[in-house]
This record gives structure tokens, sequence and C-alpha cells, in this order.
């Protein structure tokens, strides 16, 4: 390009700058309508932004955290030497494996290490207070730290009373003041029988939720990890470091140390399927906000047709119009961008308590922005505003200047082509969504529905003019509707598209996340009849187990129709090999074995073969080994009739096993072998055996004492089995749990019919989502029409239309957005969702083992929110137009 070409290319944008300036100041509602619309996703995106570096915090924010009033933070975690970074961030073995501390280190030990005349001060973390609140069981993070001494007081702040100096003494954060329902003076007892008292509220910046402050006098062998802040009598000598990394200590320095390595600790670089998400979940937002701006520029567009003509007669080519039209975009983005930015950092600089408190738990860093990401966003909402701007600039470009001159409307009619390119870019929207779905790439599945949906963009200004000439056959005001939407399609099919786009993937996500529950609901398969309770010691298995009769006495404080049995597991006998070291199970004769593996190639036949099905599902919430019992569990474990129940006793007594699968039993025998994880062949032999038939479909092999000592096997506690009458609710559990704490701590498991999750909320926010993108889109486009109809509504005024033709009026041109809208999406996001989950279900029948496939499940929930926000639309319409009809004076 000459020198001359571009500096006219420069002066015409400096005019069409100019007069985009002059437009947004003449027509300030729809410029205001425009600047809300790109700067209310600005204002999210850099609240989030603002907040994320804030809480990012930097190497001097995190060191400071770390060392409070000391010079260096010592961690003597090894006991072997170690290599550590410059900063003490990270350290590791000199050689061979890390090799941890049995003990904590003691004052003197650190001492002798440090130079003569240091300081020293111990903070240890992660130790855990337990203290009863009611009758509930509360375990809380606890720290030691003398917040007396000058080295340790920058740790916390105190936000009321004093620090804990005595033994009996605690300091409690504010949110665990709340949780303990107690007071500064107040006395805390724990569970173990310590009494407590109270005597001030502190806070620490890493951690805002629930934390006690014990003395720095707690006892020498109270578990958790010790860090020691060391005053040291002079500046750090690195020759310091290097002796303690040879005892295995690691150094926190304030400065850099010299020598060693650094790490930089910056933001995670997603990986490409991550980065193709985003960018495609990216595009997509911003189609959205371009959808839903663009008819207010198409609207400006056929304000100005006259004033775009005079350009035209006075030497303005097609370039020039395209650039008045564009530098609105420009100048609307920018301004949408300049005030969602500023709305953004005040938001998130005014919001910062909240987030600290609510969101992250802990305080933010210094003050600060994030350059980079906040220049991103405003150049994507100037982007947003220019390409909104773009299709009526080229209508601009077209339009005739004699009808333009005129004032009339351009009578011409969008091109086939446009409907080509949108037919062409469903097909391979489709197609690509369903190649990718086989290959379980998220990325092209999201690339292929936001393909798809483009096409659908650009076929939407056909199908609106179809419409139109169908409306001949509806009544006078429909058909108006349907007629001003077909004349003006420039803002009409934007506004369609934009909830079309919402509705559609609110429903393609809807149909997938039904289909998968339902998917899941018909895998799930509860390892106990549906409400009974497995519950299992925590940590080592105590040598005296509290009696079936002392659990009973205290679960049926919380469930009084529960009985409680015993429960055991076979492990190795004797002393030769750990208990756990052996595993007991039934062996499947050979002629009832699939004769495939999941690496050999698999036959067709081998799908329908009855030996390569399984009659099982796995447990899915409680899982159970092989078990040991006289007969006395087997109700509360499988829930069979009484009458095989019966016979299974029988053959328990008699020494024998039983089993839930027919196929292990041949002659009345299973042969039961015995595998053990630290080596050596297995072991077994045949016993007397009987099949459960009914009850619960679980592969199960229950033992009789005797059969375990024939196998060389000893019985281990496990816990004890509930039997309750119902299903018993989540406070239920935790009451359950609390009642056995003091004979014991034990893990409860409660067995459920269907899945846990419930994924209502999610599709109901789904739906509220694209409800909300209907709504406006739907004022959106009502209100321009009703701007851009006035003469029209003379018109009829003058003919001696009744006052209510506006509201109705006004009422089908919401429900032409809005239900056509809907009803494409709803279509759109339906055949995507099926294309998807056939492309999966095709993949699951060529996968072996053969895996249920997913059903199509259409929501409930979302369709019926879809087909409610539309007339929801449509009444708000009526109700918000005023019923009098202007009479304006035409001179046309």
């Amino acid at each position: 390009m000459t020198g001359g070409r571009l500096a006219a290319v420069r002066g015409s944008w400096r005019t069409a700058l100019r007069i985009a300036r002059r437009e947004a100041r003449r027509s300030r509602r729809r410029t205001l309508l425009v600047l809300v619309m790109i700067a209310l996703p600005v204002l999210g995106l850099s609240f989030a932004a603002v907040s994320y570096d804030m809480s990012d915090l930097n190497r001097a924010e995190r060191i400071e955290r770390q060392l409070g009033g000391a010079d260096v933070a010592l961690r003597w975690d090894s006991l072997t030497p170690v290599t550590q970074d410059a900063w003490g961030e990270s350290a590791w073995p000199v050689q061979g494996e890390w090799v941890g501390r049995t003990r904590p280190a003691t004052a003197e030990e650190v001492r002798a290490l440090l130079p003569e005349g240091s300081r020293l001060a111990r903070a240890r973390w992660w130790m855990t207070f337990s203290t009863r609140v009611g009758r509930h069981v509360e375990s809380i993070e606890a720290r030691a730290v003398d917040l007396t001494d000058p080295l340790t007081r920058p740790l916390a702040r105190v936000r009321d009373g004093r620090p804990p100096v005595r033994p009996d003494e605690i300091a409690v954060s504010p949110s665990a003041l709340r949780r303990l329902e107690t007071r500064i003076g107040d006395p805390v007892r724990t569970i173990d029988g310590n009494t407590y008292r109270v005597v001030g509220v502190v806070e620490y910046p890493d951690n805002l939720r629930d934390v006690i402050t014990l003395p720095g006098v707690s006892p020498e062998g109270a578990a958790g990890s010790d860090t020691w802040l060391v005053g040291l009598p002079g500046p750090l000598d690195p020759g310091l470091v290097d002796r303690l990394n040879a005892q295995g200590v690691q150094v926190v320095a304030r400065d850099r140390l010299p020598g060693r390595d650094e790490f930089s600790r910056g933001m995670r670089v997603p990986d490409a399927d991550e980065a193709g998400v985003v960018g495609v979940v990216g595009g997509l937002g911003l189609l959205e906000v371009v959808l839903l701006v663009g008819p207010a520029f198409a609207v400006s567009v056929r304000r100005r047709r006259r004033d775009l003509a005079l350009v035209a007669v006075a030497g303005g080519d097609a370039s020039h119009l395209r650039r008045i039209v564009l530098a609105d975009g420009v100048v609307l983005g920018a301004g949408g961008a300049a005030l969602g930015l500023l709305l953004g950092i005040g938001a998130a600089f005014a919001g910062r308590p909240l987030v600290e408190q609510y969101v992250l738990g802990e305080r933010l860093g210094a003050y600060r922005i994030f350059p980079t990401a906040l220049l991103a966003i405003a150049a994507t909402a100037v982007l947003a505003g220019v390409l909104a701007a773009m299709a009526p600039a080229w209508t601009a470009a077209r339009q005739d200047v004699a009808t333009g001159l005129a004032g009339r409307r351009d009578a011409s009619r969008p091109r086939r082509r446009w409907l080509l390119i949108g037919v062409a870019l469903t097909v391979a929207g489709t197609a690509l969504a369903a190649f990718a779905a086989g290959r379980t790439s998220q990325t092209g599945v999201l690339a292929g529905v936001a393909l798809g949906e483009l096409g659908l963009v650009f076929c939407t200004p056909t199908l609106v003019g179809v419409l139109g000439r169908a409306g001949r056959l509806l009544p006078l005001t429909p058909r108006l509707a349907l007629r001003d939407a077909s004349r003006n399609r420039s803002s009409a099919a934007p506004a369609i598209s934009a909830v079309m786009a919402a509705v559609a993937g609110s429903v393609a996500i809807g149909v997938y996340v039904a289909s998968d529950e339902t998917r899941s609901r018909e895998l799930w398969q509860p390892g106990l009849p549906p409400g009974n309770v497995l519950l299992a010691h925590s940590g080592a298995v105590p040598a005296d187990p509290p009696s079936a009769d002392v659990v009973a006495t205290r679960a049926r404080t919380v469930l009084p129709d529960a009985t409680v049995t015993p429960v055991a597991v076979p492990g190795c006998a004797g002393s030769v090999r750990e208990k756990d070291d052996c595993a007991a199970y039934a062996v499947v004769p050979p002629e009832q074995r699939c004769p495939y593996t999941s690496s050999d190639p698999v036959p067709d036949s081998a799908r329908r073969d009855p030996r390569c099905v399984s009659p099982f599902q796995e447990p899915v919430d409680v899982y159970l080994p092989a078990l040991v019992d006289d007969g006395s569990a087997l109700a509360a474990l499988t829930g069979a009739p009484a009458d095989e129940l019966a016979a299974a006793r029988r053959t328990l007594a008699a020494g024998g096993v039983v089993v839930t699968d027919a196929r292990r039993v041949v002659d009345g025998q299973v042969r039961v072998e015995v595998n053990y994880n630290s080596g050596g062949p297995p072991t077994g032999r045949l016993l007397p055996g009987y099949a459960l038939r009914g009850g619960l479909s679980v592969d199960r092999l229950v033992l009789s004492p005797a059969a375990a000592d024939a196998l060389g096997l000893s019985a281990v506690p496990l816990g004890y089995l509930l039997d309750t009458a119902g299903s018993p609710a989540d406070r239920q559990m935790e009451m359950l749990t609390d009642e056995l704490y003091d004979i014991g701590p034990m893990s409860a498991q409660v067995a459920t019919a269907d899945p846990p999750s419930d994924q209502r909320p999610m599709l109901l926010l789904l739906a509220v989502a694209s409800g909300v993108i209907t709504l406006g889109a739907a004022a959106v486009a009502t209100g321009l029409a009703a701007a851009e109809g006035r003469r029209d509504l003379s018109t009829l005024a003058a003919v001696g239309a009744d006052p209510r033709v506006r509201r109705l009026l006004s009422l089908c041109q919401a429900g032409v957005i809005a239900v056509l809208g809907s009803a494409l999406g709803i279509v759109a996001g339906l055949g995507s969702a099926v294309v998807v989950l056939a492309a999966l279900n095709q993949r699951y029948a060529e996968a072996w083992p053969v895996q249920p496939p997913y059903p199509v499940t259409v929501p409930g929930v979302t369709l019926a929110a879809l087909v409610v926000v539309p007339l929801v639309a449509m009444g708000g319409a009526a109700l918000f137009t005023r019923s009098r009809l202007p009479i304006e004076r035409r001179l046309d």
C-alpha cells in the first residue's frame, strides 16, 4: 500500500470514528443497550482475572507468610542429605530415596546445628483438635505456635483477647468460634478428656477457615509437622545452608541462595485438549455476544440509511460505508470494554473480603491487576463489537443509493449462498462431532457442535423469510409480527440465532447429562441390600473389638430397628505372614470360563457366548472381600429368601462355603484357592458349597470358620453389618458415627438403591441460563422493533385500530423471537445430543468386554423450563408495552 493510499485510509477511519462517536451520543438508549451487553461479560471476566492475580501470591508474599519475623525457616523431615532450590521451596535427596524422620527433632538438636546466639521458635502444623458440639464430633485443624514470641508473632493476627500461653489455653479463628458455638472465656473439652479455655480469637492469613491455636508448649509427642523459625545473629552464611542440607534440613530463606537452581512457579500451562476446550467455549461465548448485539447495529444502519446514501452521493464508495458502520462497532466495543474493565476492577477490589472469606479461605496478596489478561479481554470486547457490526456493514455497502435517499426499505433478499454455506457448515459440524465422540475428544465434540450452530445461524435468515411468507394464513397481529421479522431479518435473525444457540447448547448438554445419569443408574449395583450399613474399624483393628451387643445398644439410639452382626475377613493364620497377605477366592471351573481376554482380537460370536457374559456387576458403593461367617450375617449381606438362607446356613454349619455364582458349584463342591500377595504359588482345596440364587446380584464368597481353618486362614474382624428397616438419612449416619466414636473410631457406609448424585440442579441451571438469554434477546429485539415500527403503529392508530393491538403486537414480536429461537434450539440440541450419543454407543458396541449403551434421555426439567420461558417473554412484552398508539405526522 502506497503512502498516499495509507494516509487516505487513516483519514477515512478518523472520519468514520468521529461519525460513530456522534451517532453514539445521538442514539443514547441504543448506545447504552450495546454498552451493557458488551460490558457485562467483560465485567465478569475482568473480575475473575483481577481476583486471580491478587490470589496468586508472589514469592516474597509466600515467604513472608512462612517466616514471620524470622530470618530463615528450617524443616527437618529427612534423615539423609538433601539438595534444595534457591529459595527452599522444594528439596530432594542427594542420593537414593527419601528417608523420613520417625520422630520430630527437639529444640536442642536443632540448636546444635546453628551458630551461637541464634534464636529459635517452633511452629507445629497439621494437628487435629477433636471436640463435641452437642452430640456431634468436630475435628478441626490445630496449630501449636507461641504467638508471644517475636519470631512467630507476625504469622497471625490477634483479633480479640490474647494468644494462649498456658498448656490449658487455646485461641480460635473467627470461623471456629462460630462452629464451636463458644466465646472467649468458655471452656472447650476434647474427646480425650482434656479441657481448654478459650482466651483469644486469632486469624492466620493462609487459612481463614476453622483453626485452633495451641500454645507453643504443647506436648513433644503430639502429631504434626514442625517448622523451626530462626533468628540468626548475623547474615545467612551459604556454608551454613550446606551444613544444614547435609543433615537433611531444608532451609527457607528471604533472599536467593547463591549457586542453587531456581524454579519458577507461575501459572500452569494447559495442555492441548484443555486449551482447545477453553478456546471453543470462549468462541461460543463470543458468538453469543455478537448475536445479541447484532440487532442494535442492524437497526442503527436502517435508521441511518439516508445519511449513508448521502455519503455515497458525496463520493464515498462501499469501503467508506463499511468503515462508518464498523467504526460503530469499534467505538461501542471499546466503550463497553472500558466500562466493563472499570466495573470489574472496582468489583474485584470492593469484593476482595468476600472472595477471601467465602471463596478462597485465605487472604489475598497486594492490590494489583492482571494487565495482560485485561488487555486480551478488552481486545476481545472490541472484536465482538466489530463482528456484530460486520453484517450490517456489508448490508450498508450494498444498499441502493436512490432507495436510501428516499428513506425506503431495501427489498433485497438474502443471497442463496448463505443458505448453502449454512447447510454445509451444519453437516460438517455434525460429522465432526460424531467423529470426535467416537474417539472421546472433548475439543472435537465442542468444535463440531459450535460449527453446526454457526451453520444454523447462516440458515436462520432464510427460515425467517419462509415463515414470513407463511404468515398470510395467520390473523392480523401475528401476521404483522412475522412480516416485520421477515422485512428486518438483519435484526431479527441474530436475535433468533442467539436464542437458538443458547437453547441448543443447554438442551444438548442436558440430554447428555440426563442420559449419562440414566446409564449410571442402570449400572448402579449396591454392595449390600439397600439401606444396610457397613461399620468398618478405622485404622488398625483393635485387639479387643467391642461386642455386637455394645454396638447394637449405641446404634439403636439412632436406628431403633437395626440389627447388628459382626463380620470378619479371612487372613493368614500364624505369625509367619501378615494378616492381609492372604486372599481367598472361589474358582470358576475351566469349562465355564470365557476363552477370550481383553487383549485378544474378539470375534462377534464372543459377544453372544454365555460364558463371556458375567451374571454380576461390580458393587459401586460398598465393597466387601470374601468373608468368614457362621451364617448369622447372610441375611444382612445378601437379602436372599428365607428358604435359601436356611439351606446356606446348614452348608456353613457343615464346614462348607456359600457363593452367589452357581457356576462355581460342581457336584455340590466349590474349589477355593488362597493367593499370597507376597508371592508363592496359590493353595486350595474342594469344600462343600451352596449357591444362593436369590437376593443381591453381587459375586460373594462366605467361608465357614471350619472352611477357613482348613485353608490355613483365620478370621480377622472387619466391623459390623447393620440390617435396617429403611434407608438411613445423611444426618442419621453422622449421628451414628458420633454415637460410636467413644467405643472406637469407625467409618460408616450405607448401601443405596440409586446413585447419590443428582443432576437436577445442573439441568435447572442450564435451563435458567438459556432462559435468561432468551428473555434478554426477546426484550432487545422487541424493543428495537417497537422503536423501528413507530410509523406502522401510527398508521394503525390512524385507521382506528384498538389500543390493545399494540400490546398484542409486542407479544407476537417477542413470540417470534423466543418461540422460533427456542424451537430451533431444541431441535438442534436434540439432534446434536443424539449424534454424539450414537457415536459413543457405536464405540461401546465395538469394545470388549461389552459395555451397555447410552440411552437417549430427554430431561423434562430443561424442556419444561424452555417451554415456559417463551411464554414469560411474551407475557413480559405485553405487560411492559403501553397500549396507547402513537399518532405521528408523516412527511412521505
